[in-house]
């Protein structure tokens, strides 16, 4: 693996991003940097309140500042909201902070999962799956758009992901040498 290079985990709310992260942080000995964690602190309040006090374009506008914060040249892995994507600035930021991961899974897995915590801003709506469907369709084409690697989580286990990903990043890592 390139150690001047973080992994970037994107994916839907459900994927097991901040599991895996912490999988990945244990086995790497790398920092683990929540942008989520990070909004949260500068606010002061969880994600559901900046969404309910605030709105979720100034949640973005936060999101997207604590990506230009994070620094290239320090690897770690960073774990990024499902909502990432949408913004075409956070793109460009996240790959130039190293390889950006995909976790994904069927979306009938990611909503049972994203449903399990009853503190997701965008699924407290009167009809929740359809919401996280329109999502879904919505991100996916633009996670594949910026991921180099993509880990369907749906039959493993948070360590399985973690370490699959570590394997294949040794393969392209050996691949380019």
């Amino acid at each position: 693996m390139n150690a001047a290079k973080s992994i970037v985990l994107i994916g839907m709310m459900g994927a097991g991003k901040s599991s895996v992260g912490r999988c990945l942080q244990q086995r790497t000995g790398l920092a683990r940097l929540d942008t989520d964690e990070m909004v949260v602190a500068q606010f002061g309040v969880p994600i559901a309140q900046i969404f309910e006090k605030h709105g979720e374009e100034r949640f973005r506008i936060a999101e997207t500042d604590v990506l230009r914060k994070l620094a290239p040249e320090r690897p770690a892995i960073v774990v990024t909201g499902g909502g990432i994507v949408g913004n075409t600035e956070n793109l460009d930021l996240l790959k130039r902070l190293g390889t950006v991961v995909w976790v994904t899974a069927d979306e009938a897995t990611l909503f049972e999962r994203a449903s399990r915590r009853n503190d997701r801003p965008l699924l407290q709506k009167e009809n929740p799956r359809a919401v996280f469907s329109k999502l879904f369709r919505e991100r996916e084409s633009l996670y594949a758009a910026a991921a180099d690697l993509r880990v369907d989580t749906s039959a493993l286990t948070h360590d399985e992901v973690a370490e699959t990903i570590l394997n294949r990043l040794e393969e392209v890592t050996a691949l380019q040498q």
